[in-house]
């Protein structure tokens, strides 16, 4: 017999934790637990304030609904369902059926701030290639354009992921290049996102050699009947972040799409607890096993949630200690 639990988590932030112009001192979310002839699976439902168009409210309301529905055997329609409740209930099943891989790629794409000293042993740690990832846009184009480049110039076997977060007009993005050296711009792997406009971000690639990412634009692109990944075709990487994309079915399928168009495709966080992180590694490791997800989160909090991420020294709250806000059990 079928059996459903909603548990809501809330997790303390580091302190400095800032997404767009919003402090976040806390995380909240929702956990789907899935229970069928004794098996069990589970699933993240965390909306990403100031990024997710659902509340955390809507969300919880939604879910509850098609938990109901699932308890009474019913095949859900999870594109019709906001992206945070596609994903997490879509991997509650996915993980029920047994069919998410145990093994996880948990490599991460060290977070650089300022000094190239303290990246030394992260990168040397790392196997294979050497990646990191910088955040731009927070700060005058200029000094980003100086930072990265000091990065590159002392370590020649690095490649960078950058974001911008639609951060730059494209006057501004052009001062940021000013700043690279032209023979070092091959390794940046990606600039997500570097202007408010997609078109000004296509002409700030076309005009600086800069290979850049898809993220917001994509998300805002996926839900739209007529969307086709062949509209994106002038950046070189999609970012997928299930939690703002929808259903592990989406993203398998976008990932598939992205291969046959020679789009590199990334698997990245959306601020999820480790449980929700370590599922992540998981699907990235079944579905982009040579790519290095990213999913270098973490660190942003002071806990975690029932499952440890490797080697993380984080406190570990329990889900008995989260309270149910809904089980089928007691709706009946």
């Amino acid at each position: 017999m079928r059996s459903a639990k909603l548990y809501r988590y809330t997790l303390p932030m580091d302190s400095g934790v800032i997404l767009r112009d919003n402090k976040l001192k806390e995380r909240e979310g929702l956990i789907v637990e899935l229970c069928d002839q004794g098996r069990t699976g589970r699933g993240e439902i965390a909306p990403l304030v100031g990024f997710s168009h659902e509340t955390l409210a809507d969300a919880q309301q939604m879910a509850q609904t098609q938990l109901e529905r699932w308890v009474r055997g019913e095949t859900l329609d999870f594109n019709s369902l906001f992206p945070s409740v596609a994903f997490g209930i879509s991997m509650a099943e996915l993980e029920l059926a047994g069919e998410l891989p145990e093994a996880g790629n948990y490599r991460a794409a060290p977070l650089c701030t300022g000094d190239p000293d303290e990246l030394i042993p992260a990168l040397n740690a790392m196997e294979g290639e050497k990646v990191a990832k910088v955040k731009v846009g927070l700060y005058e184009p200029i000094r980003d354009g100086m930072l990265v480049n000091l990065f590159l110039e002392s370590m020649p076997d690095l490649t960078l992921r950058l974001d911008a977060n639609r951060a730059w007009t494209k006057e501004k993005a052009d001062k940021f290049a000013k700043y690279i050296t032209p023979s070092l711009r091959h390794r940046i792997a990606f600039l997500e996102e570097p202007c408010k406009s997609p078109a000004d971000s296509l002409s700030f690639a076309i005009d600086t050699g800069i290979s850049i990412a898809w993220d917001e634009t994509l998300q805002e692109a996926v839900t739209k009947p007529d969307f086709s990944l062949e509209d994106l075709m002038g950046g070189k990487t999609i970012v997928i972040k299930p939690t703002l994309i929808g259903s592990v079915q989406r993203c398998q399928a976008l990932i598939q799409r992205a291969s046959e168009l020679k789009l590199q495709a990334i698997i990245s966080s959306s601020i999820e607890s480790s449980l929700g992180l370590t599922q992540l590694a998981r699907m990235a490791k079944w579905l982009l096993p040579n790519e290095v997800p990213g999913l270098d989160t973490i660190g942003l909090f002071k806990a975690q949630l029932e499952v440890s991420w490797p080697d993380c020294q984080l406190p570990v709250m329990t889900l008995a200690e989260q309270p149910v806000v809904w089980s089928s059990e007691s709706d009946q």
